[in-house]
C-alpha cells in the first residue's frame, strides 16, 4: 500500500549523468549503540546518545513504545543528533538508523553490508504504519542491525535523493509512494525497491513481509553476489541512460498548451468536478491552466471546468470548513473523504488558484476561500519570526489515547449539541451533513451538504444573516476543537514552500486590496533572507530551531525569487527586486546547464550522486524549471535585460521534447509558455493612494494576466525602483494625479488617468466582479 502523492502518471524527470560516485574521505564510525542484535555496543556512543536525548529538555517525549520505568527511552540511535522532525520520530526505534552521509556510506563499505534505505516524511500516514509495525519490532530491528547499514532520509530535506531513488523504484516496476524502501550496494546502487511492506508474511494479505524479504536479500547477497551486483549495475546504467538530457529543441508553440487543455478536458469529471478518477488531488496548476485558456481564447468551457472544480473542492470534505485550509487529497471521487494531512505547499498553491478563479470569474466564494486559507496559515502554521511551518499530520489522538486518521477533524451530532444552542446545532448539522451514522468511521466530515439558499428558506431568514450565524457557530466549534489533541506539526522551515506562501500572501494582498497580507509577506521574506542563508548568501533548503540543513535546491531559489518578484509588485519596495536578482545570479552561476539550457536540481559543487537531476515535469510541487521560466520572463520585463528572456527561452527549449510528448504533465511550465507567447506588458501606476488610483488598480485586478508586471506607488517609491527598472525613469504622476503607463519592452502607450482607456490599452474589457455574499 502506498501514499500516492504523485497524481496521474507523469513522464520521468530528466537527469544529467555523473559518471561515478567518487570515493568519500570520511572514515567509517563502526561504534554501535546498545540496540537489539548489536553484539558489542559502545559505551562511549551510548553515553553520547543519552546526552543528546537529555539535551532535548525535560518536556521531551520519546516517540516509541520501548520505554524504561520513569519514561526514558530504552533505545536511542544516531538520528537523535538530527533536527528533521521525521528523523527524530525514528530516533528511539530499536533499528540502528544512520542519517545519509559519508560516514554511513563508508561504514557500509567497511562492513561490506547492503544499505537499507528508507525515505519518507513526518506527516506520511503509511510511514507511521510501517514504523509501528516493523521499525519498532525488536526482531526485525535485530536482523537489520546485524546484516544491513540502515539509513533514514527525510525526502523534504533531500529531494535529490528522493527523486533519484524514486526513479529507481519506478524502473524496477514498483509503484512509487512513501515510505520508499530501497536496498543498495555499499556504493549506493539499487538492487531492490518498493514502498510499504507489512512486517511478516500474511499480514494485510501480503505474500511476503519485510522480515522475509530482508532474509532473502541477505541470502542472495551472500550466495549470489555477482548476480545481484550485475542487477544493481544494470539498474544504475538505466538511470544513467535515462539521465542523458535530450538536445534542446525549438521553443514550443501555443499548440502544446492547446493540446494539454484538450487532454485535461477529456479527463474532466463533469458530475463531481476535478480531473481524473479517485483518488482526486487538487492539482491547482492544472486548474490554473484551464483558467488561463478561458481568458486567452474566451473558452467558456475551460473556465467552467476550472471554476466548478474549485467549487467542488471548497464545498467538499477536502476543505476544513471549521479551521480553514485544504487536506492533501480526496480518497473518493466526491471530494468527501480526504487524507487528512495538510501541506504548506498545497495550501500556498491553492490560494494562488482560488485568487485566479476570483479574478477570472468574480465569484466571491473563491476570494473567501483564499482568505480563510491564509488566515488558517497565520493562526496555525506561522512561527514567531513570521516564517511558515511545513505540514500537519493526518493522525490524531482519540480520547482513549489511540492514533486515528482524521479524528481531530470529525464530529458527531452529540458533540455539536454540546457546543452550540440546539437551533444552531441543527443548522450546522443540516448545512454540513453531520448525521448519527456519520460518513467516516462513525463520525462526520463536514461538507456543504445543503445549499445555503435552501437552508435560509427553511430557517425563514436571508442568506446574509444565515451566513453570519454559521460563521459564528464555526468559530465556536473551532475553539472547542482546539481543546482536542492536535495532529503532529512538522515545524521545519522549507525555503521553497515558504517562497510559495510568501507569493500567495503578497498576491492576495495586491489582488484583494488587503495591506495586512502584504505585511505578512514582507515579514516572512525578511526573515527568510535573514535566517535561511549562509554567510556567502546561499540558501539553506531547511532550517529547524535555527540550524541550517542542506544547501538549497533549484526549487528553493526559484520559489523565493518568485515570492520576491511578487512582493516587489505588491509593495513597490526596491529591496525585494535587488534580493531577487542576487538570488537569480547565484542560480545562474551554480545551477545552470550551460550546454543545454535549464537548471539542475543541485549546485555544481553539491554531493555527487549516481545522477544529477534536472527537474522537468510538474508534480505535487511544480518543477523548479517551470517556476524559473516565468521568473526569468518577469525579470526581463522589470529590468529590461534581454538575457533573462533568452535564458527563459533556453528553459523552454531544454524541455521541448518531453513537453511536446507529454504536455499534460507540464501545467506550470505551460503557464509560463503561454505568458511567453503573449504580449508581455510593463505597467506602472504612479500617484498618491486614493479613489483615483484605486479605480486604475481595479482595472488591473479584474483583467488578470500572467504576461504582465505591475508597479504601483507614488513618485518617490517608483523613483527608488528606477535604478533597477529603467523604464520607470520618466514615469510620473501627471498634474499630481494617479497616472497609468502601459509599455511593451520599453515602448509605451500614451499615459492615462482614465480607467476605461487603461482597460483598452491592456487589450481586455471585463465587467466588475460580483460583490455578493460568500458561503461559509
Amino acid at each position: 500500500m502506498t501514499d500516492p502523492s504523485h497524481p496521474n502518471a507523469a513522464p520521468a524527470p530528466v537527469h544529467h549523468a555523473v559518471p561515478e560516485v567518487p570515493a568519500r574521505a570520511a572514515e567509517a564510525d563502526t561504534r554501535e549503540p546498545a540496540l537489539p542484535g548489536v553484539a558489542t555496543p559502545s559505551a562511549e556512543l551510548t553515553r553520547e546518545l543519552r546526552t543528546a536525548t537529555e539535551a532535548h529538555g525535560p518536556g521531551y517525549v520519546p516517540r516509541t513504545e520501548h520505554l524504561l520505568p520513569g519514561g526514558a527511552p530504552a533505545y536511542t540511535n544516531r538520528l537523535i543528533h538530527e533536527s528533521s522532525p521525521y528523523l527524530l520520530q525514528h530516533a528511539h526505534n530499536p533499528v540502528n538508523w544512520h542519517p545519509w552521509g559519508p560516514e554511513a556510506l563508508a561504514k557500509a563499505r567497511a562492513l561490506d553490508r547492503p544499505i537499507f534505505l528508507s525515505i519518507g516524511y513526518s506527516t506520511c500516514h503509511w510511514c507511521h504504519v510501517m514504523e509501528r509495525e516493523s521499525f519498532e519490532d525488536e526482531e526485525i530491528a535485530a536482523y537489520l542491525n546485524q546484516h544491513y547499514v540502515a539509513i533514514k532520509v527525510d525526502r523534504e530535506e533531500r529531494p535529490d535523493l528522493d527523486d533519484l531513488y524514486m526513479r529507481a523504484v519506478q524502473m524496477m516496476r514498483q509503484r512509487g509512494g512513501w515510505p520508499m524502501t530501497t536496498v543498495l550496494t555499499p556504493d549506493g546502487q539499487p538492487f531492490f525497491a518498493g514502498t510499504y511492506f507489512p512486517p511478516r508474511d500474511g499480514v494485510r494479505g501480503a505474500r511476503q513481509g519485510l522480515l522475509s524479504i530482508l532474509r532473502e536479500l541477505v541470502n542472495r547477497y551472500e550466495t549470489d553476489r555477482q548476480g545481484l551486483l550485475a542487477m544493481a549495475a544494470e539498474v544504475s546504467a538505466r538511470l544513467v541512460q535515462a539521465s542523458q538530457p535530450a538536445p534542446p529543441g525549438d521553443v514550443p508553440s501555443l499548440s502544446v498548451v492547446e493540446t494539454a487543455v484538450q487532454q485535461l478536458a477529456s479527463t474532466y469529471d463533469g458530475t463531481l468536478g476535478g480531473f481524473g478518477r479517485a483518488p482526486k488531488f487538487p492539482q491547482p496548476t492544472r486548474v490554473q491552466l484551464m483558467l488561463d485558456d478561458g481568458l486567452r481564447r474566451g473558452a467558456e468551457a475551460s473556465t467552467r471546468m476550472a471554476a466548478d472544480t474549485l467549487r467542488a473542492m471548497a464545498n467538499g470534505g477536502l476543505y476544513d470548513h471549521v479551521g480553514g485550509g485544504f487536506h492533501r487529497y480526496s480518497t473518493d471521487a466526491r471530494w468527501l473523504v480526504p487524507h487528512f494531512e495538510k501541506m504548506l505547499y498545497d495550501n500556498a498553491q491553492l490560494v494562488d488558484a482560488y485568487l485566479d478563479g476570483f479574478a477570472a470569474t468574480g465569484d466571491p466564494q473563491f476570494a473567501q476561500v483564499a482568505r480563510e486559507v491564509l488566515d488558517y496559515v497565520i493562526r496555525e502554521m506561522t512561527d514567531p519570526r513570521g516564517l511558515f511551518y511545513s505540514a500537519t499530520d493526518a493522525d490524531s489522538l482519540t480520547p482513549s489515547g489511540h492514533l486515528e486518521e482524521g479524528w481531530f477533524f470529525t464530529w458527531t451530532p452529540a458533540e455539536l449539541r454540546a457546543a452550540l444552542p440546539a437551533e444552531r446545532a441543527r443548522l450546522v448539522e443540516r448545512r454540513y451533513g453531520v448525521t448519527e451514522g456519520g460518513n467516516f468511521e462513525g463520525r462526520s466530515i463536514f461538507f456543504a451538504a445543503t445549499p445555503l439558499e435552501t437552508l435560509a428558506s427553511e430557517a425563514g431568514t436571508g442568506p446574509d444573516a444565515l451566513t453570519r450565524t454559521l460563521r459564528e457557530s464555526l468559530d465556536v466549534l473551532y475553539r472547542v476543537r482546539s481543546e482536542r489533541p492536535a495532529p503532529l506539526r512538522d515545524d521545519k522551515i522549507v525555503a521553497a514552500w515558504n517562497g510559495m506562501m510568501i507569493h500567495a500572501f503578497a498576491r492576495a494582498g495586491w489582488l484583494l486590496g488587503d495591506a495586512s497580507y502584504v505585511t505578512r509577506a514582507r515579514t516572512a521574506a525578511d526573515a527568510l533572507l535573514a535566517h535561511q542563508r549562509d554567510r556567502a548568501g546561499r540558501l539553506y533548503r531547511t532550517t529547524m530551531n535555527g540550524r541550517g540543513q542542506q544547501r538549497g535546491f533549484l526549487d528553493d531559489y526559484a520559489g523565493l525569487i518568485e515570492a520576491l518578484l511578487t512582493l516587489t509588485e505588491a509593495s513597490g519596495d526596491a529591496r525585494y527586486l535587488t534580493a531577487a536578482t542576487t538570488l537569480q545570479a547565484t542560480l545562474d552561476a551554480e545551477y545552470l546547464d550551460v550546454a543545454n539550457g535549464g537548471y539542475f536540481q543541485s549546485p555544481r559543487d553539491g554531493e555527487r550522486l549516481l545522477a544529477r537531476d534536472k527537474p522537468s515535469s510538474d508534480n505535487a510541487v511544480p518543477s523548479g524549471n517551470s517556476v524559473a521560466a516565468l521568473n526569468l520572463l518577469r525579470l526581463a520585463a522589470l529590468t529590461g535585460q534581454a538575457d533573462y528572456r533568452e535564458r527563459a527561452e533556453r528553459v523552454f527549449a531544454s524541455q521541448a521534447t518531453d513537453m511536446t510528448r507529454y504536455p499534460i504533465a507540464f501545467p506550470r511550465m505551460l503557464l509560463a509558455l503561454g505568458a511567453y507567447h503573449a504580449r508581455f506588458l510593463e505597467v506602472a501606476v504612479v500617484g498618491p493612494p486614493g479613489a483615483e488610483r484605486d479605480a486604475l488598480l481595479a482595472v488591473l485586478r479584474r483583467t488578470p494576466s500572467r504576461a504582465r508586471v505591475v508597479l504601483v506607488g507614488d513618485d518617490a517609491q517608483l523613483g527608488a525602483l528606477a535604478a533597477s527598472v529603467p523604464w520607470l525613469a520618466d514615469k510620473h504622476a501627471q498634474q499630481g494625479r494617479p497616472t497609468a503607463y502601459v509599455c511593451e519592452r520599453g515602448r509605451c502607450e500614451l499615459p492615462t488617468r482614465d480607467a476605461s482607456v487603461l482597460a483598452q490599452q491592456l487589450g481586455v474589457l471585463r465587467g466588475p466582479p460580483s460583490t455578493g455574499p460568500a458561503s461559509p
